[in-house]
């Protein structure tokens, strides 16, 4: 499976009150906070791969649970990208049981936590894409526009994502092709010139 997914820096306020004005329906908020490893064997920067273990905290579902949390955790491996027209990657993605395990696993293969994204994120559903507004620490606010599909629907994903930013105001232009783990990183070395 592929993820299209368009990211821009973006202001919450207004585009609550857009997606509002949409029809977008607010489906849940997250706390994920996303461990990124480095690997023995090869360097993920190069390749642009990456392999992460994502702590979730989820409260304000539709599923009922207002004002309670759920917990759950994954591990993601995500590809290179495969297009310059926006973040699409080949992506897999699995829940684990028990994180601290499957840290100790990472760890037993030479696995080494490369950074640490901590973001808090509000979901919405608009058609069949997912807006995603992220509050990063250290980086501050985005919006992103991400759907699932097959490699051969990618350009018609990414087409309607295109549509959908022309909707909530935003220009698909401005899109940041680098991922949160890349502009901390670009930060942090920014900090230390």
């Amino acid at each position: 499976m592929y993820e299209v997914e368009i990211k821009l820096r973006a202001d919450h306020d207004r585009l609550r009150d857009r997606l509002e004005e949409l029809g977008a329906t607010r489906t849940e908020s997250v706390r994920q906070i996303d461990t990124y490893y480095d690997a023995p064997h090869r360097s993920f920067a190069e390749t642009d791969e990456a392999l992460r273990l994502r702590r979730e905290t989820h409260t304000d579902t539709d599923s009922g649970t207002d004002g309670e949390s759920e917990e759950k955790t994954k591990l993601t491996y995500k590809g290179p990208l495969v297009e310059a027209a926006s973040k699409t990657r080949e992506e897999f993605e699995t829940r684990v049981g028990d994180d601290d395990a499957a840290a100790g696993v990472l760890a037993g293969l030479g696995f080494e936590p490369a950074a640490t994204v901590d973001k808090q994120r509000e979901y919405y559903e608009i058609e069949e894409y997912t807006v995603v507004l992220d509050d990063v620490a250290e980086l501050g606010t985005f919006v992103e526009i991400e759907q699932e599909t097959r490699e051969d629907e990618i350009d018609a994903s990414r087409a309607g994502a295109v549509e959908i930013l022309d909707r909530l105001g935003l220009d698909a232009d401005d899109q940041i092709r680098t991922s949160y783990l890349g502009l901390l990183l670009d930060a942090e070395t920014d900090d230390q010139e």
